[in-house]
């Protein structure tokens, strides 16, 4: 899966664009970075948001016990990749019908998180038991909504593009491409928000998490970690 946002959507994560200039490399733009996936990809499904979003999404080669899907619901999209081992009590919790799956089920613990608030975000994704990662844009707040699981079951990276967005994607090679060292893996445990105007470790919203510079031999440009002992928050 792929998301790529413009400045007017999200501001590049400072620690992303300082590595890129620590260490020069090359990178494109991210409509060729979107190009780049659907070319790759013949089942590729794309989908432009406004000016400043781009949504791509594939099955090929995807694990069938961690499938990727697509919706989008009261102008809510989502990209979804993983399987929720709690979805059957989810569903009950949310008022779902027994045939929704992840992907809706994340659409509307979105809802309920924007329209409760200010209901702690990490109170959501905590109550997400699975491997998985997902990306969420709200097109009615311009709102950005992007998590991991805790323990990084599902891969997924983020970086900056040559034009300056910020590009999530599942596939590792398909950014580095793209985003030369303004390169990181998305940290497990994690989300990040727009709405609150950063990145934060659900389990542990308090703690502040810091990214590592990388050496010059790493692809990485950062490690972004969660400082501080772990006190997990109530997610009930």
């Amino acid at each position: 899966m792929l998301g790529v946002f413009s400045s007017a959507i999200v501001s590049p994560p400072d620690e992303l664009v300082a590595a890129g200039c620590r260490t020069p490399s090359p990178k494109i733009k991210a409509s060729a970075l979107v190009n780049r996936f659907l070319e790759t990809n013949d089942s590729a499904v794309s989908v432009q948001i406004g000016d400043h979003v781009q949504l791509a999404y594939t099955h090929k080669n995807e694990s069938p016990l961690q499938p990727r899907s697509f919706a989008v619901k009261d102008e809510i999209f989502c990209l979804f990749d993983g399987v929720l081992h709690n979805l059957g009590s989810l569903r009950q919790q949310y008022g779902l019908a027994k045939s929704a799956n992840e992907v809706i089920l994340v659409i509307e613990a979105y809802k309920t998180l924007r329209d409760r608030a200010p209901y702690p975000a990490n109170h959501v994704v905590g109550h997400l038991s699975g491997n998985f990662a997902f990306i969420v844009f709200d097109k009615s707040t311009s709102t950005l909504f992007v998590a991991s699981d805790q323990f990084g079951k599902v891969p997924l990276y983020w970086g900056i593009t040559a034009d300056g967005y910020v590009a999530f994607a599942d596939d590792a090679e398909l950014l580095k491409g793209a985003c030369g060292k303004s390169l990181a893996s998305f940290p497990q445990g994690c989300f990040f928000s727009t709405a609150v105007g950063e990145l934060r470790s659900y389990e542990n919203p308090k703690n502040r998490i810091t990214a590592v510079p990388a050496s010059e031999e790493e692809i990485w440009g950062a490690t972004f970690k969660v400082e501080g002992p772990t006190i997990v928050a109530a997610t009930e």
